[in-house]
C-alpha cells in the first residue's frame, strides 16, 4: 500500500511559519509581511485575514478594486499597498483604493497623484521605486537620478513620503543591492525600506529591510 501524502499546511500554518522565520532573521526588529495576493480570489484572502494577516500587496488597481472593497467592510484594518507599476491615468483610483502606493518613481507620476490627491482631499502613504540595478526592463527611477527625485518628492509629499522600494537583479545576490537601498533610505532619513521576497527576504531583512513582499512561498499553489 502506498503511503499517504504528507497534508499540504494551512495558509495559517504557513503564515506562523513565515512569521517565525522573519522574526529570527530580524533579531527584535519589526518586520511587515506584505502578503502578495495578486491573482489570489477573495476567497483566499479571507483565509488569511482570519489567520490575522492584515497588510496585502496587489499589482493591478483593476484587479484590487474587485476584491478589496468588500473585504474593507469586514476588515476596516486592513492595509492594501500597491507594488505594481501605476498609470498615470489611475492615479485617482489609486489614492482611493490603496493605503500605501510603493512604486512611485517619476514625475509625471508623482503630479499626478498630486493632483488626484487634492481633489480627493486623502493621500495615501508612499514609496520611491529604485532601479537599484540600473536595468533597462525594469520600473523605477535610476541610480543617479534617485537623490534628486527623492529631494523633491519629501519637498513635494512630506510625510506621506515613507520610504523606499527596490527589486534587485535576479542572477545576482541581492545583498550589496539591498544595503544599497537601505543606505540611501538612511541618507533621506526615510523609516521604510520595501525590500526581498520570497526568495530572498531573510537576506533583505539581515540588510535592514522594514517590508518584505512574498506571495509565492505564502500563497503556493492555494487558489
Amino acid at each position: 500500500m502506498a503511503d499517504n501524502p504528507t497534508p499540504e499546511p494551512s495558509l495559517a500554518e504557513t503564515i506562523a511559519a513565515l512569521r517565525a522565520r522573519m522574526n529570527r532573521a530580524a533579531a527584535g526588529r519589526d518586520v511587515t509581511l506584505v502578503a502578495v495576493s495578486k491573482t489570489k480570489p477573495a476567497s483566499l484572502i479571507e483565509q488569511a485575514l482570519a489567520a490575522g494577516q492584515r497588510v496585502f500587496g496587489e499589482n493591478r488597481v483593476q484587479e484590487a478594486a474587485v476584491k478589496f472593497p468588500p473585504l474593507r467592510v469586514t476588515h476596516p484594518d486592513l492595509d492594501l499597498h500597491l507594488i505594481g507599476p501605476l498609470q498615470t491615468n489611475k492615479a485617482r483610483d489609486a489614492v482611493l483604493l490603496f493605503d500605501m502606493i510603493e512604486t512611485l518613481d517619476r514625475p509625471k507620476l508623482a503630479d499626478a497623484l498630486a493632483a488626484a490627491a487634492e481633489r480627493e482631499g486623502a493621500l495615501p502613504n508612499l514609496l520611491v521605486q529604485v532601479n537599484i540595478g540600473d536595468e533597462p526592463q525594469k520600473a523605477g527611477i535610476a541610480r543617479a537620478e534617485a537623490d534628486g527625485f527623492i529631494r523633491a518628492m519629501r519637498e513635494r509629499f512630506g510625510a506621506n513620503l515613507r520610504g523606499l522600494m527596490a527589486i534587485p537583479p535576479l542572477d545576482a545576490d541581492p545583498a550589496p543591492y539591498f544595503r544599497d537601498l537601505v543606505a540611501m533610505a538612511d541618507h533621506h532619513g526615510l523609516p521604510e525600506r520595501s525590500i526581498g521576497m520570497s526568495e530572498d527576504f531573510e537576506v533583505a531583512i539581515a540588510c535592514g529591510a522594514t517590508m518584505v513582499r512574498i506571495g509565492s512561498s505564502l500563497f503556493g499553489s492555494r487558489g
